[in-house]
């Protein structure tokens, strides 16, 4: 019986490829009784995000008949899945999907949302009766892992992502965070990632200016806050403690004399401003007035460059956490294998003493020589026993298999 680990991601395939590989909500309902009744799997997990697809099996199948069902369900031609994917079996696959739930196998390096995405495949899994003994407890160790690994080191603590950045920068200069009025100019999937963060981080105060007043709608009524056009800039920056601009525009929007003039209005009340835009959207002249601090994306690609180095430091710790409960996991495994040995031994060897001393017990009652059916039930149990052991040692002996002649050498030594 075998773990097996099946998939692709970010890193071995395209978009494209990852988008037809990926399974859907509806889908997983079928998908799921259908991996199960291919031969030799016997539980199954699926995985899918926009960054991964796997494939999380127990059984005897093969890594071949996995990427055969995984093309076939999709259409994707075999050789092209071949390619673009990876397998694990065994402690491989265990250490991958502990990797991947603590996010070290994630596009941004200890990235929290995978555990949860995770979570939600397992207990799909679990509600489809898909999980039984060994895949429940591999991903309940696995959840405590990624927990260990979140609290003892610092893969996750240190922003790497210019809007994760921006926010974190605004919560060190401004303690009070969530009471601040904060300001995003542009209306895009980076400032959407913005409001995000500071949603999170508690902020209720939030404005958003847009050349087009309905995607600034959109994205303040997403997160509580009030939707404006460019034009009234004049107006809004000097309501605004933190202005985070990340605009399309070829030519700076936010000048120096709006500032200046903002400034003033706010009686000098310092104001922070972060400029995620490339071309700039704030001109660089207002790091010059007194009570503006104007911080660009090349000084937070600093930090990130940084936090991302201190975050590979702490996914080699995290690394050596994962190989210690992934050795723990083996052994519970190797422990269950043996156990199963031992238990279907035993009940062998106890039918065949039971079948021929049913057949001693109906000769006596027949009337047979007590002696002669004794004699005979030992001959034949004796026979019965050494039959295999017996066949497997001549075969091991025409092949020079000296390592099971060794195993059953031990077998019948003497021990004293």
């Amino acid at each position: 019986m075998t773990i097996f680990a099946l998939g692709v991601n970010h890193k071995t395939a395209s978009v494209e490829l990852r988008e037809r590989v990926a399974f859907s909500p509806e889908q997983l309902h079928s998908a799921l009784p259908a991996l199960r009744e291919q031969t030799g799997v016997q539980e199954a997990v699926i995985v899918s995000t926009c960054n991964r697809t796997e494939l999380y099996c127990h059984g005897e199948a093969s890594l071949d008949l996995l990427t055969g069902w995984l093309a076939g369900y999709h259409g994707i031609p075999l050789q092209q899945l071949r390619e673009h994917s990876y397998g694990y079996q065994d402690g491989a696959a265990i250490a991958h999907l502990m990797a991947v739930a603590s996010g070290l196998d994630s596009l941004v390096l200890g990235e929290p949302q995978i555990l949860g995405q995770v979570k939600q495949a397992y207990q799909f899994a679990r509600n489809q009766t898909s999980v039984g003994s060994v895949l429940e407890r591999l991903f309940q160790q696995t959840f405590r892992v990624a927990k260990t690994v979140r609290t003892e080191t610092k893969v996750g603590e240190n922003a790497v992502s210019v809007a994760f950045a921006a926010v974190n920068l605004a919560r060190q200069i401004f303690a009070e965070l969530p009471e601040s009025n904060v300001l995003l100019v542009g209306a895009g999937d980076t400032a959407e990632l913005v409001a995000q963060h500071l949603t999170e981080h508690g902020v209720k105060h939030l404005m958003v200016a847009n050349r087009t007043l309905t995607r600034a709608a959109t994205v303040a009524e997403q997160f509580g806050g009030h939707a404006h056009t460019l034009g009234e800039l004049q107006d809004l920056l000097p309501k605004a403690d933190i202005v985070i601009s990340s605009t399309a525009s070829p030519l700076p929007i936010i000048g120096k004399g709006l500032i200046e003039h903002a400034l003033k209005q706010r009686r000098r009340q310092p104001m922070l401003l972060i400029d995620l835009a490339v071309p700039r959207d704030i001109e660089a002249q207002v790091n010059e007035l007194a009570d503006a601090y104007l911080y660009t994306v090349d000084d937070l690609q600093g930090i990130i460059t940084e936090n991302l180095r201190n975050r590979e430091e702490a996914a080699a710790e995290a690394q050596g956490i994962i190989q210690e409960h992934c050795d723990a996991f083996l052994a519970w495994l190797r422990q269950l294998s043996h156990v199963d040995v031992i238990r279907d031994y035993r009940q062998r060897i106890e039918a065949m003493a039971a079948e021929q001393l049913q057949r001693a017990q109906k000769q006596l009652a027949a009337g047979k020589d007590a002696d002669a059916v004794l004699s005979e039930f030992s001959q034949r149990l004796t026979r019965q026993f050494l039959h295999q052991p017996t066949r497997l040692m001549r075969a091991a002996g025409a092949t020079g298999d000296q390592h099971t002649l060794a195993l059953f050498q031990q077998l019948i030594a003497d021990d004293e």
